[in-house]
């Protein structure tokens, strides 16, 4: 479908753009993407996306804006508290872009429902906050041949990756999968929650958009991509360091003794 006078217009800044014009908008707006956690993470990578002009955004999150998200989840505000953050996001989506089809899933995504989730979308994009539902997506991903961009967030530092394990590298090894670069969670109660250790609210700002950006390089195809590295980032020094990492043959997915 091409775009309307009005999408020329709003896109305007996207259209000049040797890497996107034309043919790259088109893909932006045909694109589906899932959404996972409409929380820090999420709430300025919704923005983003919308405002680029995803063709369709599904939202999967089972909470309820709280007074404490505000200093950090941009996309809600004071009038929203109470409400689900899907319904709260998918509201702030329709003010910004009209030409933007929500989906809105208020469930909590798990290793059951995960698979239904993902099936129906292009790419995936996880903010989730803990690990169970880091592993669910990813193993979801992989068996529905989903590719992922996949971001975490500590106290002063966050980290960014994008898996396509079910595709293989110009080396003709398997891509890393998420097991590859986390092989198991952590002991429960190693790390600490959000709310235990705290976190600084720009910091999710600053990632979150990072996932955007990663999330339409993947849909339009321009630069190089984040699959084997994780782009890490430093609040504190001001720093952005990115290490390498490939496939592991014992990982539980796409190893040589994969189960």
């Amino acid at each position: 479908m091409p775009l309307t006078p009005d999408e020329i217009d709003r896109y305007a800044r996207h259209l000049v753009l040797r890497d996107v014009g034309g043919p790259g908008q088109l893909k932006i707006k045909a694109a589906r993407v899932l959404v996972i956690g409409a929380g820090g993470l999420g709430a300025p990578l919704i923005q983003y996306l919308a405002a680029a002009g995803i063709g369709t955004i599904g939202l999967v999150d089972d909470d309820a804006v709280s007074l404490s998200n505000l200093q950090r989840q941009v996309i809600h505000g004071t009038p929203d508290i109470g409400s689900p953050k899907v319904r709260s996001a998918a509201e702030a989506v329709r003010r910004l872009n009209p030409h933007v089809t929500v989906e809105t899933h208020a469930v909590r995504l798990t290793q059951e429902n995960a698979r239904a989730l993902v099936r129906g979308y292009d790419l995936v994009a996880d903010g989730s906050d803990n690990f169970e539902t880091r592993y669910a997506v990813s193993d979801a991903c992989f068996f529905e041949k989903k590719p992922l961009v996949t971001a975490a967030l500590g106290q002063f530092d966050g980290s960014l990756t994008t898996i396509r394990a079910h595709e293989t590298g110009p080396d003709g090894r398997p891509n890393p999968t998420y097991r590859c670069l986390f092989p198991s969670p952590p002991p429960p109660g190693t790390i600490p929650t959000c709310a235990e250790a705290g976190i600084l609210g720009a910091l999710a700002g600053v990632v979150g958009s990072l996932m955007a950006m990663e999330v339409i390089r993947e849909i339009v195809g321009f630069g190089e991509s984040l699959v084997g590295r994780l782009l890490m980032v430093d609040a504190r020094g001001m720093r952005f360091d990115t290490v390498r990492y490939g496939w592991d043959e014992s990982n539980r997915l796409s190893g040589r003794s994969a189960r």
